[in-house]
Order: structure tokens, then C-alpha cells, then sequence
């Protein structure tokens, strides 16, 4: 537990510093005890949510600020140290970028949160982990699945499984279901999230005793045709292409204008209803491994459907239809944790709730949580897979899958 000591230790020494610059204003800067009042005199907590709503990212980042903003109408308050606070929620664009991201978490210590979600999205969720260090902030990974976003500090948690064991994963389910010797593997350049799980199923599948086949793609690449036929002339058994949901609804609709038969593999990230749309009516196989699928949990199934489909913004948000990303479910109970971190602390003091986070545990609609002792990683082993169901535009259930 030394770690954990450290950490309370160098966070409290943060927001002694912070709270000396800002004089005793403690609700100011994101790490005070005193919380701000509410109009009608209730006191409030502010959750930042660090999210995507442009860029590459924006449409899963916006699905996954869905879950989010349904649990915080679901349940607008909490309980802390006695005293009920309303749950604000302030979010911010990190518009998918690297660069920006950290300017987009700034905003979110300068209004003064508690802890921060987010974000879909691995490489900005990198991009901000100092930010919110030296704010003494916590923050949560809701769906970045990149271990680098948590390996060596004390603030950064998440509540998704890690892209080790998600590659993994997949190169088994590759071996296992399409008895697959030879792969082609398609990441874009300077992307963590896309690089990382390329690399971890490269590891795995050559493990396994398979070939791969390796090409990279540009940012702002829209030709997809060269690799799609660079599979096919190698005779790959699968195509794997853990890339963003707009460079992936690209390939879809290249590789099945080519006629490409292989069977198109993916991340999370393809868990949406772009990929769904794309695919719809076109002769293709896609499989994805994601958190969560549509029919695990019936009534924040039916209650967050009523939701989007009563609210015009929301049901945009969702790519224009009421299906459930795992992400949205992840959003959800992200929101949750954080609740059960606020109540542990029993304070809205950043430095108490980071302490407190390592010992929550919560069963929510995408199964049990709780963090490693020793990067605040979640406990997960299982991960479902989809196939697109190109007739009827749903995800069908395939199976539930671990590794060994």
C-alpha cells in the first residue's frame, strides 16, 4: 500500500498548494471541501466529464457522455458527509485531439470538479493525465483501454478491461472460429489506442503460431482501397482494423465495394450504430469484442431507450436511432462509481475522493467493478463479442470470452 500512501500524501500537498494560491475559496480551482451552493441554496458537486463531441472520436465520445447524462437525471443528487449535494455535470470537448485535450481539462479543474470521466479515446486521455495531476484531481477512464493511460500514477483509474487482454481476445477468437493462420492488421499512425491494440493482438495471434501482414494509415486518410487489396493479394484470413468509427465506416464500404469476403475484426471502438449503418445491406463480416450487449440489463435498457427517444438532442447524439453502445452503458456506470467514491470520502475534496476510489466496488449494468491495488486498473476478464447483423442493422450476441 505504499503507493496509495504516496499518493494521498503528494495529492494532499497539491491542493494545500492550490488552495494557498486561490486564498480560502476551497470550492475554487476543483479542490475544496466547500462546495458551491446552488440557486436555491443546495449545495453541488461537480463531475467533470472529459469527452470527444468532434473529431475522429465525437460520435462514440458523444454516446458515451449519453450514459452519463441519463444517470445524472436518473439520480441528480448524493450524499455526502450527511449533507445532500446536487450532481453538477461539466463537460468539455477535448474534440479527439492530443493537442487540445489538455486545454479541455484545464477547464474542467478552472470550474472547480471533483473528479473527472473520461475519455473515449485513449491517446487524449494520455494527453491529460499531467492536467489533472497537478490539479490533484482524479480521474476515471470510462472505455480507454490503453494501459499506458493509468501504468505508473495514482490518479488515473478506469473501469474497462485493457487492450493486453482485449487483444488477446480477439486473436483467440480469430484462431478458434476461423481457424485463422494469416492476418492483416491496419492501424493509424500516432494513435495510441490503434497502435496499442494492433501491437497486443500482433502478440497474441503470432503467439498463437500465425503470420501477420502490417500497414499504417495516415490522420485524415480517406482511401482505403490500396489496403483492402493488399489483404486480399496476401491472402489474409482475417482483416483487423482497431481504428476510429469514421475511418472504419470508410473501410466497410471499400471492402465490400471490392468484394472483400475475409471477415473484418475490431476493438470497442466499433461498437456503434455507425458501424451498423455502414454494414447494413452490404455483403461483409464484421466482429467486434466490446463492454456490454443490448439485453444484459432490461431495465436500464428499456429506461435509457424511453430517454433517448423522448429527447430529440439525445436520440441525434445517438447517431439518430435508440440502439445501446456498450460505451453508453459504460457511461452510465462510470457516473456511479463516482457517486460511490464521493460517498466513501464523504467529502468533495479531490485528494479524499482519489484515496477513497481505490477501495470502491459497485455491480452495475456492465457487471462488477472495482481497481487493482496497483494502477487503479479494473478487475475485468470477460469481454463480449458481436457480429453485425448486416439485414436487420443490430449487433447480434456471439459469445462471452475470456482468455486462459
Amino acid at each position: 500500500m505504499k503507493k496509495r500512501v504516496l499518493a494521498i500524501a503528494l495529492v494532499t500537498a497539491l491542493v494545500g498548494s492550490m488552495l494557498a494560491g486561490c486564498g480560502s475559496k476551497g470550492s475554487e480551482g476543483g479542490a475544496g471541501t466547500d462546495a458551491p451552493a446552488a440557486a436555491d441554496g443546495a449545495k453541488v458537486v461537480k463531475i467533470g466529464v472529459y469527452e470527444p463531441a468532434s473529431g475522429d472520436n465525437g460520435a462514440g465520445g458523444k454516446q458515451e457522455v449519453l450514459g452519463m447524462q441519463y444517470a445524472n437525471q436518473e439520480t441528480p443528487t448524493v450524499e455526502i458527509g450527511g449533507e445532500e449535494y446536487t450532481v453538477q455535470l461539466e463537460i468539455v470537448d477535448n474534440e479527439s485531439s492530443n493537442d487540445k485535450g489538455p486545454s479541455a481539462a484545464s477547464a474542467l479543474v478552472s470550474a472547480g470538479v471533483s473528479i473527472a470521466l473520461g475519455s473515449y479515446g485513449s491517446g487524449v486521455s494520455i494527453a491529460a493525465s499531467d492536467v489533472f495531476k497537478e490539479a490533484g484531481i482524479p480521474a476515471m477512464g470510462v472505455t480507454c483501454t490503453n494501459p499506458q493511460v493509468t501504468e505508473g500514477n495514482t490518479h488515473y483509474f478506469r473501469i474497462c478491461f485493457l487492450d493486453p487482454f482485449q487483444g488477446t481476445v480477439l486473436a483467440n477468437f480469430a484462431n478458434e472460429n476461423f481457424s485463422a493462420k494469416k492476418a492483416y492488421i491496419l492501424t493509424k499512425l500516432g494513435d495510441d489506442y490503434s497502435t496499442g491494440l494492433g501491437y497486443y493482438f500482433k502478440e497474441a495471434f503470432t503467439g498463437l503460431g500465425g503470420e501477420v501482414v502490417e500497414e499504417t494509415f495516415q490522420e485524415g486518410n480517406s482511401d482505403f482501397t490500396s489496403y483492402v487489396t493488399s489483404a486480399k493479394n496476401a491472402g489474409a484470413d482475417v482483416f483487423f482494423a482497431p481504428v476510429s468509427t469514421e475511418a472504419a465506416a470508410l473501410i466497410i464500404e471499400q471492402a465490400a465495394a471490392q468484394g472483400m469476403t475475409t471477415p473484418i475484426m475490431a476493438g470497442d471502438t466499433w461498437d456503434s450504430n455507425v458501424i451498423l449503418n455502414a454494414a447494413k445491406g452490404k455483403d461483409v463480416e464484421i466482429y467486434v469484442t466490446t463492454f456490454y450487449q443490448e439485453g444484459g440489463n432490461e431495465t436500464f435498457d428499456a429506461g435509457i431507450k424511453e430517454w433517448i427517444n423522448s429527447d430529440s438532442t439525445a436520440k441525434a447524439n445517438n447517431g439518430g436511432d435508440d440502439t445501446i453502445s456498450a460505451v453508453t452503458a459504460m457511461g452510465y456506470d462510470a457516473y456511479y462509481v463516482a457517486l460511490e467514491a464521493l460517498k466513501a470520502a464523504g467529502s468533495t475534496d479531490p485528494a479524499a475522493v482519489n484515496e477513497a476510489l481505490w477501495d470502491v466496488s459497485y455491480t452495475g449494468v456492465t457487471g462488477a467493478i472495482a481497481f487493482d491495488d496497483v494502477n487503479g486498473d479494473a478487475l475485468r476478464d470477460t469481454a463480449y463479442v458481436k457480429c453485425a447483423n448486416t439485414e436487420t442493422g443490430a449487433w447480434d450476441f456471439v459469445t462471452e470470452q475470456g482468455v486462459n
